[in-house]
């Protein structure tokens, strides 16, 4: 008999829920739903990039289900990267994937974040994302910042705020998101990753719903810990990269159709290794051992600086897998 888990999460690519589609070379619009992966970088031993293995990522991501995806976030190690190699794993990601693609942009200045982000729209990208830099501590210097950062870039490309107080310390209430949506409307996508955040969501949509404040897409991160909750709140979804994206695509599909036990049921089988996964600096670790484990990524070798897993850290993953494979049969999975 499948465990009940095992056949929620099986038919997560056959969901009856159809999200709207959108072209890769459609700009990002508030509108914007359901699961945006966010990629590792794949690298070899040596530090080179893997291009075989980023290949096999996008193929993995788009029978996961994904909607589409982010390169070069926070745990894409962007900072390790030069201006060339960025570029050329923005344009192998938007040939390689038939859906938007976001590129993060954060730079310590606003020169080198005008020249990534106009290459990486020349090269098909759906749109940017923004972080605040740690240096901001009050509403009207963050709110400041991100008016001349879309000066730098042209009001005409299509931006993510990413709030994730937790790494950046930049604190932003929701009157300060609300602040900068106003202000910019090129701003059509909130990258939620405050914690406890579920409250802000809230606050959020009813502002929405009273009309002070115009629609923008949420989608939100923290490697999915409060996922099973956030699209009750009212986000459209998820931009995370958790190690297995069927699941954070099965409970926002159970979620959009009502199925709110089947939602939990699933999250909650993957809510061990979701909490492993999440530990401050190691996250990026475990993130890239499982996926290679899965056979996505040939190594799962961070570019250096880095702390790979340790002996012992490995060993619990794999008992954490193990675990998971009793009510997810995930080794000998089809559906990606």
């Amino acid at each position: 008999m499948v465990p009940p888990v095992a056949a929620a999460s099986a038919g997560i690519l056959a969901a009856s829920i159809n999200f709207p589609e959108q072209s890769p070379t459609m700009s990002l619009s508030a509108q914007a739903r359901g699961v945006y992966a966010i990629a590792p970088t794949p690298f070899q031993p040596d530090g080179s990039i893997d291009r075989e293995s980023l290949n096999r990522m996008c193929d993995f991501y788009m029978k996961a289900g994904v909607t589409g995806i982010t390169v070069l976030g926070q745990l894409g190690e962007a900072p390790k990267l030069d201006h060339s190699e960025s570029i050329s794993i923005v344009r192998d990601v938007v040939r390689r994937m038939p859906v938007p693609v976001i590129v993060g942009v954060t730079a310590p200045g606003f020169a080198a974040m005008r020249a990534l982000s106009h290459e990486a729209m020349a090269a098909g990208a759906a749109g940017v994302m923004i972080a605040p830099p740690n240096t901001l501590r009050t509403d009207d210097q963050i709110v400041g910042y991100y008016r001349q950062a879309v000066e730098a870039i042209g009001a005409d490309i299509p931006f993510v705020i990413q709030d994730y107080p937790l790494t950046f310390s930049v604190v932003m209430s929701p009157g300060v998101i609300r602040r900068i949506v106003t202000d910019n409307p090129s701003c059509v996508m909130l990258k939620h990753e405050d914690w406890p955040g579920l409250e802000k969501i809230s606050t959020l949509r009813g502002w929405e719903r009273d009309g002070s404040l115009r629609r923008i897409s949420i989608l939100c991160g923290n490697g999915g810990l409060f996922l099973d909750f956030e699209t009750g709140r009212g986000a459209d979804g998820a931009m995370t990269g958790y190690c297995f994206p069927e699941m954070l695509v099965g409970v926002v599909e159970h979620n959009a159709a009502g199925r709110r036990d089947a939602a939990h049921d699933l999250f909650d089988a993957h809510l061990p290794l979701v909490r492993y996964e999440q530990q401050p600096g190691v996250g990026l670790a475990v993130r890239k051992y499982v996926m290679m484990r899965r056979g996505v990524l040939a190594s799962d070798a961070q570019r250096r600086p880095a702390a790979p897993l340790t002996a012992a850290a490995r060993a619990e993953v794999d008992y954490l897998l193990d675990r998971l494979e009793q009510r997810y049969p995930w080794k000998h999975a089809t559906h990606w």
